[in-house]
Parts: C-alpha cells; sequence; structure tokens
C-alpha cells in the first residue's frame, strides 16, 4: 500500500523553488514555497539558460513562455577585449546548430521575466511570502521551520533553495561554506540603441584580456536590451565577507577596461555601477542534507558564472528531486540519499570547469596563443554539460533497481 505522501517545504521562491514546486506537482506531489520577500520581484540581472535547463522546462510545461521572453543567441563568440578581433566563433541559432546538437534552445532572459513564467499557475494559498527563514530544527521525524516574524510551520522534509548566502546550509554543514573568489564583477542591462559600436548584438560574446573579461548577450523577445558582466580580478579579499555587495562607481569599473574596445567601454559606462558583485562559490560541502533538510541549487554548490550555469543546474536538481520524492513513494531518507549522490559529483565537475574557465579567459598578453587555443575548443571540451538530461539521469538507477528486483 502507497504511503502517504510526505508534508514538503520549500524555502525558496527564486528559479529553483519555483521550478521544484511545479515538478512536484507534476508528479502529484504537493508542497509550500515559504519566501522572505514580501513580492516576487526580481531586479537587475539576466539568465542564460542552456539545454540542460530548457529541456526540463520544455517537460514542465513552462518553456514556451520563457522563450517568448527571451534572445536565442545567433552565435558564441570569443573576442580580443582590446582590438575587438573574433578568436572563435560557433553557431548557436544559426542554422538551427544548438537546438540540432543539443535538443533544446539557448534562451537569454532577464530575472524578472524568468520569475513570472515560473511563477504562473504556483497555487496562491501554496505561496508564502514575507517568511524569512531564521531556524530549522528536526525531532521525531518533523522538522520545524521558523521565520523572523516569529512564526514557525513543521513539515516532513524541507528543501532549501535559499541561495548563495544560505541560512539552511549553515543548519547542515555548520559554517557558511563560501570562497571568495578573488575576482568581482559589474552588472548590467543596457539598451541596444545605446551600444553603436557594439557587433555582433545577438551574439552571446566574450571579450578577454589580461586580468579581466566581459560577457554579454541580448536579451528579451525582441533582443532590445544586452545583459553583460564584467568580471575583474580585485580585490584581493574581499571587504564584507557578511555580503556580496561592496560599494562602486562607473569611473571605478571603466578604470580595469582603459584601452579596451569601444563596444565594452560603451557597454560599461551606461550603466551607473553603485556596487559591484563579489564572485563566491560554495567550498565542495562534505554533506548537502542533514536529516530531513537537503540543499538545492546555490545553497549546496554556488559557482563561478563563466560557464553560465547557477540556474541550469539549480533546475537541473529541482527536476532530480522531484522525480526521486515520487518513485519513493514516501521514503523521504531514501529519495534524499539519492537525490545527494546523483548531483554532488556532476555539479563539482561544474564547478571545477568554471573555476578553470576564468584563468582561461584572463590569461597575460604573453600567452594569448594559448588562450586561443584553449578558447576555440570549449565548445567540445564543455559540450557535455549542455547535453546532460537531469530527467534520464534520475530514472537510470531507479531502473537498474527495478531489473535487480526482478531477477
Amino acid at each position: 500500500m502507497p504511503s502517504q505522501k510526505p508534508k514538503i517545504a520549500i524555502v525558496g521562491a527564486g528559479i529553483g523553488g519555483l521550478t521544484l514546486w511545479h515538478a512536484l506537482r507534476a508528479r502529484g506531489l504537493d508542497a509550500d514555497l515559504f519566501e522572505q520577500a514580501h513580492e516576487l520581484a526580481e531586479i537587475g540581472a539576466a539568465v542564460a539558460l542552456s539545454a540542460n535547463a530548457t529541456r526540463e522546462l520544455g517537460r514542465l510545461g513552462l518553456l514556451d513562455a520563457v522563450v517568448a521572453a527571451s534572445t536565442e543567441p545567433t552565435e558564441l563568440v570569443y573576442r580580443d577585449g582590446r582590438s575587438g578581433a573574433r578568436i572563435a566563433a560557433h553557431p548557436m541559432r544559426l542554422g538551427g546548430a544548438y537546438r540540432q546538437r543539443f535538443g533544446a534552445p539557448y534562451c537569454g532572459v532577464h530575472r524578472a521575466d524568468l520569475q513570472r513564467a515560473l511563477s504562473a499557475g504556483v497555487a496562491p494559498d501554496r505561496l508564502h511570502l514575507g517568511r524569512r527563514l531564521v531556524g530549522l530544527d528536526e525531532r521525531e521525524g518533523a522538522v520545524t521551520l521558523t521565520f523572523a516574524d516569529g512564526g514557525s510551520v513543521s513539515a516532513d522534509v524541507v528543501i532549501a533553495a535559499d541561495g548563495v548566502r544560505s541560512v539552511a546550509r549553515r543548519h547542515v554543514v555548520g559554517d557558511d561554506g563560501l570562497l571568495y573568489s578573488g575576482t568581482s564583477g559589474f552588472r548590467g542591462i543596457v539598451p541596444i540603441d545605446r551600444l553603436p559600436s557594439l557587433p555582433d548584438p545577438q551574439a552571446i560574446q566574450f571579450w578577454m584580456g589580461p586580468s579581466a573579461h566581459l560577457l554579454h548577450y541580448a536579451i528579451g523577445g525582441d533582443a532590445g536590451h544586452v545583459n553583460f558582466l564584467a568580471v575583474v580580478e580585485a580585490p584581493r579579499a574581499w571587504p564584507h565577507a557578511e555580503r556580496g555587495l561592496a560599494p562602486s562607481s562607473a569611473a571605478e569599473a571603466l578604470a580595469f577596461f582603459e584601452g579596451w574596445h569601444p563596444a565594452v567601454t560603451e557597454m560599461i559606462a551606461a550603466v551607473a555601477h553603485e556596487a559591484r558583485w563579489g564572485l563566491f562559490l560554495a567550498h565542495p560541502l562534505p554533506r548537502w542534507r542533514r536529516g530531513r533538510v537537503a540543499l538545492l541549487g546555490d545553497a549546496a554548490h554556488a559557482m563561478l558564472p563563466h560557464h553560465g550555469q547557477g540556474a541550469n543546474t539549480t533546475i537541473e536538481d529541482a527536476v532530480t528531486v522531484a522525480e526521486l520524492f515520487a518513485a519513493q513513494d514516501g521514503d523521504v531518507n531514501g529519495a534524499l540519499a539519492a537525490y545527494e549522490a546523483l548531483r554532488r559529483p556532476r555539479t563539482r565537475a561544474i564547478q571545477r570547469a568554471s573555476w578553470a574557465g576564468n584563468r582561461a579567459l584572463h590569461l597575460p598578453d604573453g600567452a594569448t596563443a594559448a588562450r586561443d587555443a584553449l578558447i576555440a575548443a570549449f565548445p567540445e571540451q564543455f559540450g557535455w554539460i549542455h547535453a546532460f538530461d537531469a530527467l534520464a539521469a534520475a530514472k537510470a538507477p531507479l531502473r537498474s533497481a527495478a531489473r535487480s528486483a526482478t531477477r
């Protein structure tokens, strides 16, 4: 006889939490979402969704709305940051190359548009806003979540998708678990018409130079804006360990890119840059779960953005958790153990690849030949990231167990 369905609490209503809610609902499971913000309003940044995530959104019936609000890049282009010369280029939308290779699209989308697409259809009585988690306590097979407003709830299992500076991660591993990378970033979204020097505006492009690079891609259904991240190797130590932002200015941002191509400096100068982002990653955690509390997305495996996989691996996590919960038929511990075993090796490999990617993008002038050879090989070297099928990976051990049981 089937076990009673577990009472599931999801902490965080960002990309991971919302995707998990839909993935659970698609499998006949309910969950409550607890979000610290008082409204779902993502601002100021965009997301690049690769095939390993968009194929899962398609399976959940969420992809059409995302594609309608997105730009699919024409190419992936690597350029010298100062001369603007094309070092390597690989077709994406052109000739349908990316979809043919990976079976799903690559989308540049504003976070607010993505959040609207993911939050559509979430039952209002299951979404609890203004609930900032401050504590977790597990006793006798139940977890109590305590919130800053003084309230608390109980659940059979907690999936914490509460981001880079996760409260739940401290509960699971006992410390913050974050490592400053020695790099920081300046971000912005700029209308295309303010970038007269920008070649190939609908391509995803990396502009590379010593100790810095700039990545950008077009977003929106009309490709009318460009989202960028300019990464620099500074400061040596982050001044605010408890915060990911530090005060800055446009003059400070531009100083790192003096002498670079006008397309780069126009892009950076178009934004006020009142803050810069410290780029942090999670130490390889000794565990992702403690009892009936498990981490998901950046809470478990925050990574550098140089392969654009933070949001994508979070979506993979969500689909994996939902599939295992449905298959384990109420066995919470079995589902969480299988989830951790499946997801840790892949996300750790991508963390390492992102760290290596930072070094390749920032090689000094004397090493440009080596850099160019590395860059030209990137699409083949890292195609495994995009080709991954999270649902198939989650089903594989289940099929293997079923075969063993019938022998």
